[in-house]
């Protein structure tokens, strides 16, 4: 009886490990840097992304990682200012320097003007070539 429980600790133990940081570890001087892409327009996958986002950012802390998340296609929605509810988690990422991007393309197709996206996004020509770039330069590209 002693050793099944004293067994059940030990493997409750190591279920809970803490995962181990690839070399070399993430650092303000070398922080990870992670792309996220948003092509989905429907609320649940919005916030899904932006949750996966913040999470990132709550583990490795935000001096430690560099963050970019693309919006194209239907997923350029999230970047609209009048989405009062995602604007307002945007704006909470934003303060922890992760960039928000934009797919030009996908302006022009929709009729999306500059000012009609929150402040600070910056705009690519093309969004899903802003991605492969950014993957090509190194940067760990996240689908959640």
């Amino acid at each position: 009886m002693i050793r099944t429980v004293f067994l059940l600790l030990l493997l409750n133990v190591f279920s809970y490990a803490d995962t181990i940081f690839a070399e070399p570890a993430p650092s303000i001087m070398e922080p990870r840097q992670i792309i996220f892409s948003i092509n989905r327009g429907d609320d649940e996958t919005i916030h899904h992304v932006l949750s996966s986002a913040n999470n990132v950012l709550k583990y490795y802390g935000p001096e430690k990682v560099h963050m970019r998340i693309v919006a194209y296609y239907h997923g350029l929605r999230a970047l609209l200012k009048k989405e009062k509810d995602i604007a307002v988690r945007i704006d909470a990422l934003q303060q922890y320097d992760v960039e928000f991007v934009a797919c030009e393309n996908t302006m022009k197709t929709k009729q999306i003007k500059k000012e009609e996206l929150i402040d600070d996004v910056e705009i690519v020509t093309a969004g899903i070539v802003e991605i492969t770039e950014r993957v090509k330069e190194g940067w760990i590209y996240i689908v959640p």
